[in-house]
């Protein structure tokens, strides 16, 4: 009887290195389909990078001197998923005019697969960025815009001397961004 127990002892811990090799190649080829937080995998609609109010205030300063339009959006969010493909054309449209974009999910961590999605079939040509999980929203919100609680999608337009020049809270139409686009790209140089 105890080479009987060996030889199923031996099977069963055969099998459970075969069980862990392919859950490590899975992970493994499931990591490479998905690059994590990099500067062109944010751009080229993978994951976006983490930030959290330190790190939004360094993004909006990296673009200082032009006009700017963040918009704060997440899959979960019906109004931002409805306005997004407007952010995009008007990105398209107005870059050669000087517009910079950027966006912000809020997506959390469980969503991660929903924003991939999200972002490959948007084709959004601008940086992308995530809020860090685990920091104080309600801070993060107020550091972004004293007058932002959270609602969503929420759009700042900066002037090229870092100022909000307009912000929406809240969906709008083409138009309304289109008013706000030509007033930052009117917008001195300081």
């Amino acid at each position: 009887m105890p080479a009987l127990w060996r030889r199923l002892f031996s099977v069963g811990f055969v099998g459970i290195l075969l069980i862990t090799a392919l859950i490590f190649v899975r992970i493994r080829s499931a990591s490479a389909a998905y690059p994590q937080n990099t500067e062109a995998s944010s751009a080229a609609g993978g994951d976006p990078l983490l930030v959290d109010l330190a790190g939004y205030h360094d993004v909006v300063a990296k673009y200082r001197g032009k006009p700017l339009l963040v918009t704060f959006w997440a899959t979960w969010c019906e109004p931002c998923r409805a306005e997004y493909p407007i952010v995009v054309d008007l990105a398209k449209e107005y870059s050669s005019q000087g517009l910079a974009v950027v966006g912000v999910s809020l997506d959390e961590d469980a969503d991660m697969n929903l924003v991939r999605h999200f972002l490959t079939q948007s084709h959004p040509g601008f940086r992308n960025y995530r809020q860090k999980p685990g920091i104080n929203v309600d801070a993060f919100y107020q550091g972004v815009n004293p007058d932002w609680h959270g609602t969503m999608p929420h759009n700042l337009f900066y002037a090229r001397d870092g100022h909000i020049a307009r912000f929406f809270v809240g969906e709008h139409n083409r138009a309304a961004f289109e008013q706000a686009i030509r007033l930052i790209l009117a917008s001195s140089g300081q």
